[in-house]
């Protein structure tokens, strides 16, 4: 599946997708037949979920770009991570519901967002050519999805592919993104400490680490949107560690989660209908979900005529976003606010 990703690469710029790889810059969007969410019956059965306020140490934040006249803004920093040892670059923006007074002791749900392509040294899902902010806020207004707090780390550390994952020899990715980057999120913002608190989404070579995060750890994370993704591992360098890559592969690790029987986790997956990833997707699909039955839950969303691009992929970005929404904890008003 490498030519996906490497097909990627030529198409991305640093700050976005080039046009001729799907899209303008100006991308139509139209959520106007996306449902208004269910009420919780987490909020019932359970009460009010446990915030877990921020734990420090607190980042130095920079202005990366404003998104709007809500006063929200994507914010830089960059992050040490002590189970990788990385130090790598984070973009952050939390919705304008973080800052009204009836949520100022919730938390919030948490989506980690990743790039296509190398994913280095920037992540384009902070950038305004897809606003993916803008379009967050106002869905999230408009009650068709809940208003995650978008956190968006650097994918690899340079132009390799790591597949999101602690291959030996090499820095490790995977704790960096299924630890060190929710420890900078806990550090620094208002969260839930379950795991219904917790996503992913990603595009390529990110959305198979989104989708490996969530079959590996599914205690932690439950749910990912999945974005014409390769189903295997690729990088070159597993190369002499066998064991590694079938411990990092999302068709082993799906295995073993419908073996174990659960926990239960919610994979969106968006496809363009022109991706050559087509039949290998629609056969994980197929081979290890279960529909209602889970543990492993699907839906997929084809886009006609679509191609491998974050501009085909945000057109249905509204339709993922609401059902890994119906499946997680959102914020809770304070009664008396």
């Amino acid at each position: 599946m490498k030519p996906l990703r490497v097909r990627a690469a030529v198409c991305v710029l640093a700050l976005g997708l080039l046009t001729a790889c799907g899209g303008s810059g100006q991308d139509v969007v139209d959520s106007s037949n996306v449902p208004r969410l269910r009420a919780h019956a987490a909020d019932a059965v359970n009460g009010r979920p446990r915030t877990v306020l921020p734990q420090g140490p607190r980042s130095v934040f920079t202005t990366y770009r404003t998104t709007g006249d809500d006063g929200t803004k994507v914010l830089h920093t960059k992050w040490h991570g002590r189970a990788s040892g990385y130090t790598g670059d984070v973009w952050a923006w939390v919705p304008p519901q973080y800052a009204q007074p009836q949520y100022a002791r919730s938390g919030f749900p948490v989506l980690i967002a990743l790039p296509g392509a190398w994913g280095y040294p920037a992540n384009y899902w902070a950038d305004a050519p897809f606003a993916l902010e803008e379009r967050l806020a106002e869905w999230s207004k408009q009650g068709k999805t809940l208003p995650f707090i978008l956190v968006m780390p650097v994918l690899n550390p340079r132009k390799a592919y790591y597949d999101g994952s602690d291959i030996p020899g090499q820095p490790k990715m995977g704790s960096w993104l299924t630890k060190d980057v929710p420890d900078f999120v806990r550090a620094n913002f208002r969260t839930y400490g379950s795991r219904d608190g917790w996503a992913y989404m990603g595009s390529s070579s990110g959305g198979f680490a989104a989708l490996k995060a969530v079959l590996k750890e599914p205690q932690r994370f439950k749910a990912a949107i999945v974005n014409g993704p390769d189903t295997a591992p690729d990088s070159p360098l597993w190369k002499g560690h066998p064991a590694e890559e079938l411990a990092n592969d999302p068709r082993h690790l799906a295995r073993q989660l419908v073996a174990r029987g659960g926990p239960q986790v919610y994979l969106a997956f968006e496809l363009g209908s022109k991706e050559d990833a087509v039949p290998d997707v629609k056969r994980f699909i197929s081979g290890y979900t279960n529909g209602a039955r889970g543990p492993i839950h699907s839906t997929l969303f084809e886009i006609p005529d679509g191609v491998h691009s974050g501009h085909t992929y945000i057109k249905r970005m509204a339709d993922s976003l609401h059902w890994i929404s119906e499946q997680m904890q959102g914020p809770v008003a304070a009664p008396s606010v």
